[in-house]
């Protein structure tokens, strides 16, 4: 199984404030579908929370501490080793956040989905630092539009 990891970053490696995004970028929003549609998607509770619904289309898998919790709509687990172990008979899967998931994840991932953002914002989560040993193997530019405010780079890098 691949284990993918999928994000958005401005200059800085911002990935969010608050629990949110701080940018609205459909071009990104599209992005993300194609490169998780039908695979199984990984996310924190409060990554969750912050999309409010379950994403179609694929199996939503919830990480949290919690282990009553239930979801409609969603498969909940207590970790990470859990959560991949859910889904070890599909050829990749997408991790796609809050930072603390991709902070652990990060050793373990075979394919970073990059997006970046050519944007200063201040925030209060960032990606991690993935190193060296990375190679990139898809790169498309895209320009600043009236429904996407920043220029982005849409980035696949495999080890």
């Amino acid at each position: 199984m691949i284990i993918s990891m999928i994000a958005a970053m401005a200059n800085n490696r911002v990935i969010g404030k608050d629990n949110q995004m701080p940018w609205h970028l459909p071009a990104d929003f599209a992005w993300f579908k194609r490169s998780t549609m039908g695979k199984p998607v990984v996310m924190g509770r409060k990554t969750y929370d912050s999309i409010g619904r379950p994403l179609p289309g694929r199996l939503n898998v919830v990480i949290s501490r919690d282990a009553s919790l239930e979801i409609e709509g969603v498969t909940t687990v207590t970790s990470i080793d859990k959560a991949l172990e859910l889904v070890n008979d599909v050829d990749e899967v997408m991790i796609i956040g809050g930072g603390s998931i991709y902070e652990t994840c990060l050793p373990k991932a075979d394919k970073l989905y990059l997006t970046y953002i050519d944007f200063d914002v201040d925030g209060d989560t960032q990606f991690p630092d993935w190193g060296e040993g990375w190679k990139q193997s898809f790169n498309e530019s895209y320009q600043a539009d009236e429904k996407n405010k920043h220029n982005m780079e849409f980035v696949i890098l495999e080890r």
